[in-house]
């Protein structure tokens, strides 16, 4: 049997290392493409349904711009906070050592997948910008402003999702089940100024509809969302990771055992 050589065992170990990063990149193009496919499918659809029965949309005469603007901030805060709420669990081996703490793999998971959604939201918008004639001229401060709400509100949520979630399995699935309605009383395809009372009233209370409001304010120059509340934007995501982490602080090292 012949013995191989060092420079057989380097070619070898050299053709496993590029093999394993072109599926590692394949991977990560692959992730991207259906990130942006998934917003693209949906806005397609609601456009497909709605422009059916409907001349123009709520705001505007372009349905997939007026869709998108509803969809974009929703997906935003469902990926990155269910992806932060997940953190911990998938970080447990690292958390075994001292130098890495709880709130390193939460600031992870919650960069990473926002530059994505941020990426995605970017790219769907400019997209429908470019190949549809929208009349719009967005103001972009106002859309980073919400931009940035969304994302406090998603790191807060997934905060104390990632305590509940370890500390109390059952959460996890009643959560799934909980938040499904979200898609509909979100203000996706519909705006607030059209929910008859007392349900607006209710409504109000869904961060999300705020979230779209000051989208779509940032999108259409003659629609005030005056119903928006900034102040509610800041004060509940702030509350809930406060409350995150103060119980991460204390049972963090329960949970890791426990894992």
């Amino acid at each position: 049997m012949s013995k191989q050589t060092p420079t057989g065992q380097r070619t070898v170990s050299n053709c496993t290392c590029t093999k394993r990063n072109g599926h590692d990149l394949w991977a990560l193009a692959r992730g991207y493409l259906w990130a942006v496919l998934e917003p693209v499918a949906g806005i397609a659809l609601l456009t497909l349904i709605f422009s059916t029965g409907f001349q123009s949309p709520s705001l505007g005469v372009n349905f997939p711009i007026f869709y998108a603007t509803g969809l974009i901030p929703f997906l935003l805060f469902s990926d990155v906070s269910g992806k932060v709420a997940l953190s911990l669990h998938f970080s447990r081996p690292l958390l075994a050592y001292p130098a890495i703490t709880f709130i390193d793999a939460l600031l992870a998971r919650f960069l990473v997948n926002l530059f994505a959604q941020l990426f995605v939201a970017f790219a769907v918008l400019l997209g429908i910008m470019v190949l549809f004639d929208t009349r719009l001229v967005p103001d972009i401060a106002i859309v980073a402003e919400a931009m940035g709400y969304a994302a406090l509100l998603a790191f807060g949520v997934g905060t104390i999702n990632a305590f509940a979630f370890c500390r109390f399995p059952m959460w996890q699935r009643a959560w799934s089940v909980l938040t499904r309605p979200l898609f509909i009383i979100s203000g996706i395809f519909f705006t607030f100024e059209t929910i008859p009372s007392p349900y607006d009233n209710y409504l109000w209370f869904n961060p999300l509809i705020h979230l779209v409001g000051l989208v779509r304010q940032g999108f259409y120059a003659g629609y005030e969302a005056e119903y928006v509340s900034r102040t509610y934007l800041v004060l509940l995501p702030l509350c809930l990771m406060a409350f995150g982490l103060i119980f991460l602080r204390r049972f963090h090292r329960d949970i890791i055992n426990d894992g």
